[in-house]
């Protein structure tokens, strides 16, 4: 934990006052520079720190694919895989808070490997996350289209991509002016979204009871067929990939670190909200879905991605709101841009870290005076422009594509995030420093990591298992036209199931095995390990800040508002 926990936080304000004095006495701060932070801008609030973590992964996910879950594996082996999940995501983001808290650099845990264990890892990870975020792009511009549908009537002749187009050109404004607009966006989306999910949970609790709706569902769809585990160990293990897309973007937290004003205050603070976002709004809107709809009922589903048939409308209908799938659909569209206003932030500062690390041209890491990387921007933006090419192939399809391969990635990060974790542990006590150094020590180390490390470990084998058992078998030429079409659907799965699983680790083995060979990178000592450069030294307003201030009330509203 952060050795400020005990101490009661200074607000904006002072702090801004504390710089302002610190500027005049020609207070200089020592920050171990680093050149790849050169430029950044460092206009990240708390409240947009605590407001990125606990809602940067609140959307789409969440919003959409819970119904799927609890459809394909029951109210038990959907709340089972979040739980699981969330447990690995909740040691993976204390990895990321002790490190970041003390090197909180642009290129985040990616550029933990080329400190610790070999440059050809950091290459490999960088380009992995960046192939990560710009896939996300085109999968929630898709999803906006499904979205925005919902408003048209049927049989528009609406342009299905104008939708996106509109996204991406509020994105490009968005983005060129820097990182303080973008901190604003995601703290007024995030509070739209906590209020949707408080609402859900307190109209989810009187309708379960019978206070709402005339019927008292308690624990009845527990014990109906295919409750509590439908599908047994296939079906459970069938949720993970959409489970992780889900809760994919908690570690963002880690990349906004280097451009937050005072990394040891703000990133303990926003690596521990989220337990509370894994306890209450995942754990708890699961729970409570699985309890007030039947597993069995097919508008679980929710192929066709409509707010009339997400699970959460569900509920809200069934609590007498009127209005509810219109209300849904507005939470859904704000959350999607939100996602897309945090992809194009991720994706950005990634190709920022690869020009600074020589991995791609170096004009693509220029920075304007705002601390903006405009020409990153500028090849995200042209990116997410011929990712519009995909709306054509169908909106659904293609999201549904994305979600599998987006959620391979995201177990494959998590995984070497534990991982480097132990290995800087290891290089930090090689070199004789202790841990009561650390700004901030991450819980119950090493046995989080321990059991976060076997939780990933199993859900990635799962994960390879289930993509190449049951191949379609072709039913043979003198067939009839439905026999054939319904194979062609098994077929597309099947190849979607492997590509998602295999293709994290083919390309992650390909970067990482070329670039060693190419660059001729060695395997880093310990005692050589670089725990300096770039790491962030507090000046004496930065001190001022973490020192105990106004009464305890205040400090707890703050912490979550």
């Amino acid at each position: 934990m952060s050795k400020y926990d005990d101490e009661e936080y200074n607000d904006t304000d002072t702090y801004e006052l504390n710089q302002m004095r610190d500027q005049e006495n020609g207070v200089r701060r020592d920050s171990h520079t680093d050149t790849s932070q050169d430029g950044l801008k460092r206009d990240l609030k708390l409240r947009h720190m605590t407001m990125i973590a606990i809602a940067a992964t609140i959307g789409t996910g969440l919003f959409l694919t819970s119904g799927s879950t609890i459809a394909t594996a029951g109210p038990g082996g959907a709340l089972l895989a979040f739980v699981l999940i969330g447990i690995w995501l909740l040691f993976v983001c204390q990895a990321i808070g002790e490190v970041a808290t003390l090197l909180p650099l642009p290129g985040a845990f990616n550029a933990w490997g080329g400190r610790v264990f070999d440059e050809a890892f950091s290459f490999q990870m960088t380009w992995m996350y960046c192939v990560n975020w710009a896939l996300t792009i085109p999968a929630q511009l898709s999803a906006s289209a499904l979205i925005a549908s919902f408003w048209l009537p049927e049989n528009t002749t609406f342009p299905s991509w104008v939708v996106p187009l509109i996204i991406i050109i509020l994105m490009l404004f968005i983005n060129i002016t820097g990182v303080k607009t973008y901190g604003e966006l995601e703290y007024w989306f995030s509070i739209l979204k906590i209020i949707t999910i408080i609402m859900f949970i307190i109209c989810g609790i009187l309708v379960d009871a019978g206070a709402l709706g005339g019927h008292t569902y308690g624990f009845e769809n527990w014990t109906i067929e295919g409750a509590p585990f439908k599908g047994g160990f296939k079906g459970f293990i069938t949720t993970l990939v959409s489970v992780a897309y889900a809760y994919g973007g908690a570690e963002i937290s880690g990349v906004a670190a280097a451009e937050c004003r005072n990394p040891h205050k703000h990133v303990p603070i926003s690596v521990n909200t989220v337990f509370i976002r894994i306890a209450f709004f995942y754990i708890a809107s699961i729970f409570l879905l699985g309890s007030i709809i039947p597993n069995n009922d097919p508008i679980l589903i929710n192929t066709s991605g409509s707010a009339a048939n997400a699970p959460f409308t569900i509920v809200f209908v069934k609590a007498g709101m009127s209005g509810a799938a219109n209300y849904m659909n507005v939470v859904l569209f704000t959350s999607v841009f939100s996602a897309i206003n945090a992809d194009f932030y991720a994706t950005t500062r990634m190709l920022l870290s690869l020009s600074r690390n020589g991995w791609v041209h170096k004009s693509i890491g220029y920075i304007n005076s705002r601390g903006v990387p405009v020409v990153a921007v500028a090849v995200v933006t042209a990116c997410s422009c011929l990712s519009l090419i995909t709306i054509f192939v169908g909106s659904g399809v293609v999201f549904q594509w994305f979600v599998s391969i987006i959620g391979s990635i995201s177990f494959q990060g998590w995984l070497y995030i534990l991982l480097l974790h132990f290995r800087f542990r290891y290089c930090w006590k090689a070199q004789g420093r202790a841990v009561s150094d650390l700004p901030y020590v991450a819980w119950f180390y090493p046995y989080g990591n321990i059991l976060g490390v076997f939780i990933g470990s199993c859900c990635i084998i799962c994960n390879l298992y289930l993509s190449v058992i049951n191949p379609p078998r072709h039913p043979g030429p003198d067939v009839p036209e439905e026999t054939l079409s319904a194979y062609r659907s098994r077929r597309d799965v099947y190849i979607q199931g492997i590509l998602g699983a295999w293709f994290p680790w083919v390309m992650s083995a390909t970067l990482f095995f070329s670039y060693k060979y190419f660059c001729n990178t060695k395997f880093i000592k310990a005692v050589d390990a670089d725990l300096d450069t770039g790491r962030f030294v507090p000046s004496e307003s930065d001190k001022e800040d973490l020192r105990p201030h106004g009464p305890v009330w205040k400090r707890a509203i703050k912490y979550f508002v």
